[in-house]
């Protein structure tokens, strides 16, 4: 029996599949759970269709990250931080802080979890900050991190 999946199955396939498999495991066991269902003509239409809406999303999103890549590419994020002696600060600068800082002065709003820090900054300087946009669509910038007065 033919089935399109309907989530993940282990062993099986990934969402919206057509795989054939025996008629008492689909019967008995997917299409009961909700796993699957039966691969008739309107459903692999319908399952077509879907699969078309979900491949311009994903490329509406990727366009988007790239142009958000295009205007951040280069820039320079300048954070003032409170340092004690020398050049050590007094906590550290995270992804969380550089994120408020690109949405101020560049007015982008960028999710801390798409900056790639490695390690919290610990002391002023430069630092090349790696931002992973999207799955293929990754650009550098650079994080000054200067002594507040």
């Amino acid at each position: 029996m033919k089935v399109i999946l309907s989530r993940e199955v282990k062993n099986l396939g990934k969402e919206g599949e057509i795989k054939e498999v025996a008629d008492g495991y689909a019967r008995n066991y997917l299409i009961p759970k909700g796993l699957a269902r039966e691969a008739t003509t309107s459903t692999l239409k319908e399952s077509e269709e879907k699969k078309l809406q979900v491949q311009k999303k994903k490329d509406r999103e990727k366009n988007d990250a790239e142009n958000l890549r295009d205007k951040l590419a280069g820039k320079t994020v300048q954070i003032q931080a409170r340092s004690g002696g020398g050049d050590k600060l007094f906590g550290a600068v995270t992804a969380k802080e550089i994120a408020e800082n690109i949405k101020s002065q560049y007015a982008v709003d960028l999710d801390k979890k798409k900056i790639d820090l490695g390690e919290p900054i610990k002391h002023l300087g430069e630092y090349r900050v790696k931002l992973k946009i999207y799955p293929s669509v990754q650009t550098e910038i650079t994080v000054k991190v200067v002594a507040a007065e």
